[in-house]
C-alpha cells in the first residue's frame, strides 16, 4: 500500500495529540475507571480526526479508509487499550451505517455533532443472551403511530455512561431473524433509557462500559437508519470496519510490548549479564516482532482492497482471529520476560495483557471468525461436494 505525504500528516497529527493530550493522563484515567470522553473527543473533532472518511457536508474530511486505518494504527501507541477502543466506537462502529444510509436530517442531527466531537456515540448491539450471535437479539421496537416504542436491554456497551446517543439494533417486525432488524438512533436522554453503573472489567479499565435498559422508550421512526429490516445487513457491514479498526489499533501496541521488553531486559542483569544477551530471549522477541509485521502487511492489504471496493469479510475475519491470538502470545511472552515486575498492576505490558484479551471476544469471538472463514472457504457441512474446488 502506497502512503502519501497527506497520509503522513494525518498520522503525525494523531501522534502529537496522543503525546500531549492522552498518554500523560492514562495512569489517572485508569485509576479513576473512566476518561473524559467529551473533552477528549472535542479535541479530536477539532482536528478532523473523528470524521476522516465521513462526508464533507457533515464536517468530515471525505478521505478514503486508508487514512482511517493509519489513525487506528497510531492509536495503538496509547498506553492503554481503552482509549483506542472508545475512539473506534465513535468512528468505526456507531457511525458508519449512519454516514452511509442515514437520511440527510438524521445525519445532520447526529453525525455532524459526532464528527465535531460535540456528542459521544455508542453502538448498542450485544445483549446478555446475544453477544456474537447478533441474529438472536431480543430488544424490540414496535410501531406506534409515527414512533417506535423500544423495550429490551443491551450489555457491554462501550462509552455508554457518557454517550449522547446510541445506535441500537432492534427487532422491528416478526419476519425471519435476518430481515426483521433495524438500526435506530436513540438519544440517551430519552425517557425510559436507563444506564447501569459502570461494569467492573478485567481490562480496558478507563473505558466506561455498562448495561442499558429500554423501558417503553419512544423515538420517532425518522430516527431509523435506512430501510426497515435492513439493520442486520448494515450491522454486518459495520463489523468489517470495526474488525479492521481493532486489528490496526493493536499493531503499535504489540510493537510497544516488544520494544519495552527489550529495553527492560537490556537493563536487567541476571547471572552477571543482561537478560537480553540470552539467545532464547532475543530470538523470541525477534520472532514476535516478525509475526506482528506479517499481520501489519496483511492489514495493509485488506485496507487497500476495502478502499478498492472489494469484499474483505474473509480477510478481515482472518486478521481479527490472528491478531487476537497473536496479542495473547506477544503480551504473555513479553510479560514472562519481565519476571516479577511483569506481574505488577501498573506495568504497561501487564495492562496490555489484560486489555488485549478482549480482542478475541469483542466484535465477534474467535469461534465466530472461524465460522465465517470456513463459510468463505466452503468448509461448512453441506457446502463441499466431491471433486469441487473452492478459491
Amino acid at each position: 500500500m502506497k502512503f502519501t505525504e497527506e497520509h503522513s500528516e494525518v498520522r503525525r497529527t494523531m501522534a502529537q495529540i496522543i503525546e500531549k493530550e492522552i498518554n500523560p493522563y492514562v495512569e489517572q484515567w485508569e485509576e479513576e475507571g473512566i476518561f473524559p470522553a467529551h473533552d477528549l473527543f472535542k479535541k479530536l473533532g477539532n482536528l478532523g480526526l473523528l470524521g476522516i472518511s465521513k462526508p464533507v457536508e457533515y464536517g468530515g474530511l471525505g478521505l478514503d479508509y486508508s487514512f482511517e486505518a493509519l489513525v487506528a494504527e497510531e492509536l495503538g501507541a496509547i498506553h492503554c487499550g481503552s482509549i483506542p477502543m472508545a475512539v473506534g466506537v465513535q468512528t468505526n462502529m456507531a457511525t458508519p451505517a449512519l454516514a452511509r444510509f442515514g437520511s440527510h436530517e438524521l445525519r445532520d442531527e447526529f453525525l455532524t455533532p459526532a464528527i465535531a466531537g460535540d456528542q459521544v456515540a455508542s453502538i448498542a448491539v450485544s445483549e446478555p443472551g446475544a453477544g456474537s450471535d447478533v441474529a438472536a437479539i431480543k430488544t424490540e421496537a414496535r410501531k406506534d403511530g409515527d414512533d417506535y416504542v423500544i423495550n429490551g436491554s443491551k450489555m457491554w456497551i462501550t462509552n455508554s455512561t457518557q454517550a449522547d446517543f446510541l445506535c441500537v439494533l432492534a427487532n422491528t417486525s416478526d419476519d425471519a431473524k435476518h430481515i426483521n432488524k433495524s438500526l435506530i438512533i436513540v438519544p440517551t436522554n430519552t425517557p425510559g433509557v436507563e444506564v447501569s453503573p459502570r461494569l467492573n472489567k478485567l481490562g480496558m479499565r478507563s473505558s466506561d462500559t455498562a448495561q442499558i435498559f429500554f423501558d417503553d422508550v419512544r423515538v420517532p421512526q425518522r430516527y431509523r437508519i435506512g430501510a426497515e429490516g435492513q439493520g442486520f445487513t448494515m450491522q454486518m457491514q459495520q463489523f468489517q470496519e470495526e474488525r479492521l479498526f481493532c486489528v490496526g489499533s493493536m499493531l503499535k501496541t504489540l510493537d510497544l510490548c516488544v520494544s519495552e521488553t527489550a529495553d527492560y531486559c537490556y537493563e536487567r542483569k541476571a547471572f552477571g549479564k543482561p537478560l537480553l544477551d540470552n539467545q532464547y530471549l532475543h530470538y523470541r522477541l525477534a520472532e514476535l516482532q516478525t509475526e506482528t509485521e506479517i499481520v501489519r502487511a496483511a492489514f495493509y492489504q485488506a485496507v487497500e482492497q476495502y478502499v478498492g471496493g472489494e469484499d474483505v469479510t474473509k480477510l478481515a475475519s482472518m486478521l481479527k482471529l490472528k491478531t487476537g491470538r497473536l496479542a495473547r502470545e506477544v503480551t504473555d511472552g513479553c510479560l514472562q520476560f519481565w519476571g516479577g515486575m511483569g506481574y505488577m498492576w501498573d506495568n504497561k505490558v501487564s495492562r496490555f495483557y489484560r486489555d488485549s484479551r478482549l480482542m478475541s471476544i469483542g466484535g465477534g469471538a474467535d469461534e465466530v471468525m472461524l465460522g465465517i472463514i470456513c463459510k468463505y472457504l466452503g468448509l461448512l457441512p453441506g457446502q463441499r461436494k466431491s471433486g469441487q474446488k473452492r478459491g
